[in-house]
């Protein structure tokens, strides 16, 4: 498995921004856990749905978004890491994607919770 991830740990774009991406999902993670107490039970998480109950997920399904971001950081790191030698600019490509990703992802997380609280 470490000869598998090689060509990717040695490059100075991939890896700090993998690493910026965890550092998001972790910083979402720890904002959610401190304010879990206080969410409603029910927070609009769904925005993309019409107005209504449709909307309204529980408080459990605000960790929904962090999980997607940290699905998407796994599937391009492997990603990453199987086509960096044939074409490097995509794996940077994909980082860059992963790594916007979470940083909206904590966007939305945090503005959710401080409308919650």
């Amino acid at each position: 498995m470490k000869e598998f991830f090689k060509d990717i740990s040695h490059d100075k774009t991939i890896v700090p921004a993998f690493f910026i991406n965890g550092f998001f999902i972790i910083v979402s993670i720890i904002f959610i856990l401190f304010s879990y107490s206080k969410l409603p039970p029910f927070i609009p998480i769904f925005n993309q749905l019409p107005w209504g109950e449709q909307r309204l997920g529980s408080t459990l399904s605000i960790f929904i978004p962090v999980l997607a971001v940290l699905l998407i950081l796994i599937i391009n790191i492997f990603t990453s890491a199987l086509i960096y030698k044939k074409t490097p600019l995509v794996a940077r490509m994909l980082a860059a994607v992963s790594l916007l990703s979470s940083v909206l992802t904590c966007l939305f997380i945090i503005k959710t919770v401080t409308l919650m609280v």
